[in-house]
């Protein structure tokens, strides 16, 4: 059987398993290719007790020495006891973007959700982003770690509210929390401000003993390594921690890779931040710029991890003090709001190499929307610009297709004329390829020229969290969810039957029946697809349809005038 029949039909059956295979876990059922994966992440992830922070805890104290010092470090301070942990405190705080939990061990930040982002699984509450619930741990926590032998109060210390006044009614609000240790007193005040997802955290630390202290602040992002519960199979996002520098620029390092103690990244920098990356959100550690920080990445436990950037404070005399104020953000990966906090922060948003294309396109697609002020329509005024912008070459592309399905009965009655002698049938079709003027690549060159540009919309699309929870027209809801009533998937089928009508018939009878299948298997796996991506696709195919009818009209009348 001809080499080229097998792949097919390898590709045509691994498609019809991959959408049976999503049919079924989109129904709550095991994927066929991971069976038991979520329960065994679970049962991996640290056993929370009843006191919320130990469970955040399982992280570590960084070791009580200088950055420099500390790299692979996960243990508590050598030398000494672990704190005895005390009874904490749940500090509830919500604004108008927030509700957030606080725990006074360690004054971590252990709960997090965003009031404007509905959870995916149930629409009616919102997208807890940080949580510290059994099989979910994703915290954010800082401490002060000194010389050896100093317990200094870290995420383990048990820590006090100062603040009186939890409500927020203002434009901000400041958390302040408050530990003595090791001769130390360390200040942290967490502050909230309308509208903002970009959380100001300040360490003062106070040396109240005899002798000067050389504190450092690490600043730390815990997580399993669950994927988020909206995860596709049939599209990859990055989940994990990254670190950005204006050295090496954005570095994502997969979980893998840390278990594997394969994690390349910067380790020192003057500059940058940290995060902890999904689809849509992220966490990010912004620390004081220019100046040093050491950069760590650690697995902590099994299917946990952290990432933490380490500042010294220099000498703090007796009697003295030393602030240091960093920013945390945790919320959605909005670019333009992103930006203004730190520089590069926004390429969280990553479309990889081609970001020069992505990213006017983005751009574009605000415009847009700042002037239509829906998505959807964004999405089909979007799509119909580039496809004008790029006529002149589909049209060339389209009059190849159309030339070469005019001659398709003649290179027909080649084939059956020379049968097995490629020579003589090779000689006879660019003879005639001479003669009716007809580049046989004339449809492919221009189309791949065009490829870079739909990939980088497609990647726009897919990133953007503003499509999430974004409605269009009538039964679309959420441009970021699949097509509820399947409707969008099912016109995509249909206009890519539509166009493999109009394109010349393959001359080998095998490969146009696997194209007529083709429609059905790339359209079932539509059904698993945002509607706002599978809406560009329907749009792109629509203006496709029309642009190539148009030019074939237009050469039909023009080779009929020349017959008279």
């Amino acid at each position: 059987m001809d080499i080229r029949r097998t792949i097919l039909w390898m590709i045509f059956a691994f498609s019809l398993l991959l959408l049976w295979n999503n049919w079924q876990t989109h129904n709550g059922q095991p994927s066929l290719f991971s069976p038991g994966t979520q329960q065994a992440a679970s049962e991996t992830a640290p056993a929370p007790t009843d006191n919320a922070s130990q469970a955040a805890s399982a992280a570590g104290v960084p070791s009580a020495q200088p950055p420099s010092a500390v790299a692979g470090a996960s243990e508590t301070v050598p030398g000494q006891q672990a704190p005895a942990l005390s009874p904490s405190q749940a500090v509830n705080i919500k604004t108008d973007v927030y509700d957030l939990t606080f725990d006074t061990q360690g004054a971590q930040l252990v709960r997090a959700s965003l009031l404007k982002f509905a959870d995916s699984v149930d629409d009616s509450q919102p997208i807890m982003l940080l949580n510290n619930a059994p099989g979910s741990i994703y915290v954010a926590q800082t401490g002060i770690i000194g010389a050896q032998g100093q317990t200094l109060p870290t995420h383990l210390t048990p820590f006090r509210l100062v603040t009186t006044d939890t409500a927020f009614t203002g434009d901000s609000l400041d958390v302040v929390f408050e530990a003595e240790s090791g001769g130390a007193r360390v200040i942290k005040t967490y502050t909230l401000q309308k509208g903002s997802y970009d959380i100001l955290v300040k360490h003062e630390v106070q040396n109240l003993s005899d002798a000067p202290l050389q504190p450092s602040v690490y600043l730390q992002l815990t997580r399993d390594g669950n994927d988020p519960p909206d995860t596709s199979f049939f599209y990859n996002t990055f989940t994990g921690p990254a670190v950005y520098s204006s050295e090496d620029k954005y570095q994502k390092i997969s979980f893998s890779d840390i278990n594997k103690n394969k994690a390349n990244y910067i380790h020192e920098a003057n500059n940058g931040w940290i995060a902890m990356v999904q689809h849509y959100f992220a966490s990010a550690w912004v620390p004081v710029q220019d100046q040093m920080r050491h950069n760590e990445v650690l697995r902590v436990a099994d299917n946990l991890y952290a990432i933490r950037a380490i500042q010294a404070l220099g000498n703090v005399e007796p009697g003295q003090s030393q602030v240091h104020q960093a920013h945390l953000w945790v919320g959605p990966q909005d670019q333009q709001a992103m930006q203004q906090v730190a520089p590069g922060l926004d390429v969280v948003v990553d479309y990889g190499f081609l970001t020069v294309i992505a990213k006017p396109l983005f751009q574009l697609m605000t415009w847009i929307h700042s002037w239509v002020g829906n998505w959807g329509w964004t999405i089909v005024i979007l799509t119909v610009l580039i496809k004008l912008v790029f006529y002149p070459l589909s049209a060339a592309s389209y009059r190849s297709m159309a030339k070469m399905k005019h001659v398709g009965p003649r290179m027909k009655a080649m084939r059956e004329k020379y049968g097995d002698d490629r020579a003589k049938l090779n000689q006879a079709m660019m003879e005639m390829y001479r003669t009716e003027k007809i580049n046989p690549l004339g449809g492919c060159l221009p189309m791949l020229v065009q490829i870079p540009v739909f990939i980088s919309l497609y990647w726009v699309l897919l990133g953007s969290v503003e499509m999430r929870g974004a409605p269009w027209i009538l039964w679309i809801k959420d441009l970021a969810a699949t097509d509820p009533w399947f409707i969008l998937p099912a016109i995509m089928m249909a206009t890519m039957f539509l166009q493999i009508k109009l394109n010349p018939t393959p001359p080998d009878p095998m490969q146009a029946r696997v194209m007529m299948v083709m429609p059905l298997v790339f359209g079932g796996m539509m059904f698993f697809f945002p509607a706002g991506l599978v809406l560009y696709w329907c749009v792109n195919n629509a203006i496709s349809i029309a642009q190539q009818r148009y030019i074939m009209k237009k050469l039909e009348k023009q080779t009929a005038a020349a017959k008279r």
